[in-house]
């Protein structure tokens, strides 16, 4: 298991990061040249256009923080097939994104010498930034996270700066026409929509979330407030160039907010800007040669490619294998490929990650698997998912054919490995599997996935189990369906607990009896603890009730649904004691009643009382 070094503000700086890029120093000149002015409207949709998404993964990845996180989310709840085309197209897709980061770094470094078009020098440069940052992320995890943190706090200043120094020399007669002749609200969608990728890296940091400290408050609270950052950022630099700079020379521009910095200090402002988006490159390329990585690693480890790929190493425990192999593939596409389609390649492939995501979250929510556990829940599921389904669909096939014929190719490729290599190795079941068996079968199985995601959420809360986690892990467990009586009730628990304690069924039923003729055990409506004291030293034992139709204890009382059973020698009374309090707090916690009611078999009880969220100790 990898180390947890990372917190909120490098989950804050990963995510802000990944975000300002090309995004916005590159797009908006060209964003510009089909919407005019109107663009500031395309960045604020884009930005609305991708709070589903962050969302959806709030929620997956506080039920679920595992390293290659997007990944996982996708095979827990689609299958190890979904799983292999959506890890290595999300590998892929980031790793070409942090690619062309470099070759951005590339750029701005030979931009003021006498050849800024020595394409070699570019790519050269772009392969030393490669090196240097997996050099980075091979030692420390935690190094990494401060670089970021450093390189991101620098980017916001610069960017501050430059919102403030602005206001006195925006031109207002520059935002009209708002829509430019021939430009309707069409062009504003699919400025929306070609801008909406610039987003996508918020979603990065849910792949190193195995490595966040207390991920399930840092992972969500760092994600909206990078976005909320971002996306005012975005709007109002947008908004500020859109009014400094003449619409000639801002349409087509690919350093358009150079320009802007151009006009507010003279040519120290551009060498600013520049400074400014060789940190955005910087950054945007070290945050996806750390999520990518982690891709290899989590698919490795579920056996969907080579099992070298898992190791991590003994010194530093970072992926090593799984760097080197990221690191060298972004090398090649660098040296090697034209990377104008691969861009938009990989923001389809992105998008389809983002479907697969909000589909993900349907699938988990619904599933009736107990052990999911978010801390954070979409609202209006199922509808917003399947709404933004819908719409980023119809951003897909806007992208043209030859994005979608590569991703095609790619994913028919991904089917091929699958086929032949993941096939025969891997049985796991998926969340959609348990969905259609819980459809069709009233008792279902136990799967592996819940014990996986009961294994995540104990880790997930950093909980120790205590002495009352020990009972219930072997205790027994009644699951009623009929309505009986309480002496129905004390005659099956006594048969049960009989052999485990050494003592005759009868005299259990009379001591059960006896104490319910001292004082009632039903603590409030639908709710009872008989607890009985036996002879002997050094015992203790539980046992859990459902009766769905409920136990009559007596006709003036609501009948019981849920008990729990507590026996104990009486050297064990201040145990007995802490016992009660401990089940008071279980069945005080919110949604107890509706997990126990919902709750497919006894081992799903057991594990409500196992993932509650008491003090131990």
């Amino acid at each position: 298991m990898l180390k947890k070094e990372l917190g909120l503000i490098d989950v804050f700086s990963i995510a802000t990061g990944a975000m300002i890029s090309s995004g916005l120093f590159v797009l908006p000149g060209i964003a510009f040249a089909k919407a005019g002015p109107a663009i500031i409207l395309s960045y604020a949709l884009a930005g609305v256009l991708m709070i589903p998404t962050l969302l959806a993964k709030c929620e997956l990845a506080t039920a679920m923080p595992k390293s290659g996180g997007s990944y996982f989310f996708v095979e827990r709840s689609l299958g190890h097939l979904t799983g292999t085309i959506a890890g290595l197209s999300i590998w892929l897709a980031i790793a070409l994104k942090a690619a062309f980061a470099m070759i951005g770094i590339g750029a701005l470094a030979v931009m003021f010498t006498d050849q800024p078009d020595d394409q070699l020098k570019i790519k050269l440069i772009a392969v030393a930034g490669c090196v240097f940052f997996m050099t980075t992320n091979l030692f420390s995890v935690k190094g990494t996270g401060r670089l970021q943190s450093l390189f991101v706090a620098a980017l916001l200043a610069i960017l501050v700066m430059y919102i403030v120094k602005s206001f006195k020399f925006i031109v207002i007669t520059r935002y009209t026409p708002f829509l430019p002749e021939g430009a309707g609200m069409q062009s504003v969608f699919a400025v929306a929509g070609m801008v909406f990728i610039s987003f996508g890296g918020l979603t990065k940091v849910v792949d190193v979330a195995e490595e966040v400290k207390n991920s399930q408050r840092n992972l969500p609270l760092g994600m909206f407030l990078a976005f909320g950052v971002v996306n005012l950022l975005y709007v109002l630099i947008v908004f500020i160039t859109v009014g400094l700079v003449e619409g000639d020379q801002l349409s087509g521009s690919l350093m358009p907010i150079a320009l802007g910095g151009e006009v507010i200090l003279g040519q120290t402002g551009r060498i600013i800007i520049a400074a400014a988006a060789f940190l955005a490159f910087a950054t945007t390329g070290n945050a996806g040669l750390l999520s990518s990585s982690r891709t290899p690693m989590a698919m490795s480890r579920d056996g969907l490619v080579p099992g070298f790929f898992s190791k991590t190493s003994k010194r530093f425990n970072t992926p090593h294998f799984s760097l080197i192999l990221t690191t060298a593939f972004m090398i090649t596409v660098i040296l090697s490929l034209s990377l104008k389609d691969l861009v938009k390649t990989a923001s389809t492939i992105m998008i389809f990650m983002f479907i697969l995501m909000n589909l993900a979250v349907i699938i988990m929510r619904h599933s009736g698997i107990q052990t999911y556990r978010p801390k954070f829940k979409v609202p209006f599921n199922p509808v917003l998912p399947i709404i933004t389904i819908i719409v980023y669909a119809f951003l897909i096939f806007e992208m043209g054919k030859t994005p979608l014929l590569l991703t095609g190719g790619f994913s028919f490729a991904a089917i091929l490995w699958h086929l032949f290599y993941v096939q025969r190795k891997i049985e796991r079941q998926s969340a959609i599997v348990y969905l259609v068996r819980n459809i069709v079968a009233k008792n279902i199985q136990r799967t592996g996935l819940e014990e996986e995601l009961k294994q995540i959420a104990l880790q997930r809360d950093e909980i120790t189990p205590d002495r009352f986690d020990d009972l219930i892990k072997d205790c027994e467990i009644l699951d009623i369906n009929e309505s009986i009586s309480a002496k129905e009730l004390f005659t099956m628990v006594s048969e049960k607990l009989s052999p485990r304690l050494g003592i005759k069924t009868e005299k259990l039923y009379d001591l059960f009896i006896q104490r319910e003729k001292e004082s009632s055990t039903i603590v409030k409506p639908s709710l009872a603890i008989p607890h009985v004291v036996i002879d002997g030293k050094e015992i203790f034992d539980v046992l859990l009730v459902r009766c769905k139709e409920g136990v009559v204890f007596s006709d003036l009382q609501e009948p019981v649904r849920t008990a729990f059973i507590l026996i104990g020698s009486a050297d064990e009374r201040n145990y007995h004691l802490r016992a009660l309090m401990t089940v008071a707090h279980i069945v005080s916690e919110k949604g107890f009643e509706e997990r126990w009611a919902k709750a497919k078999n006894p081992e799903q009880l057991r594990d409500i009382v196992l993932l509650s969220s008491r003090k131990r100790g």
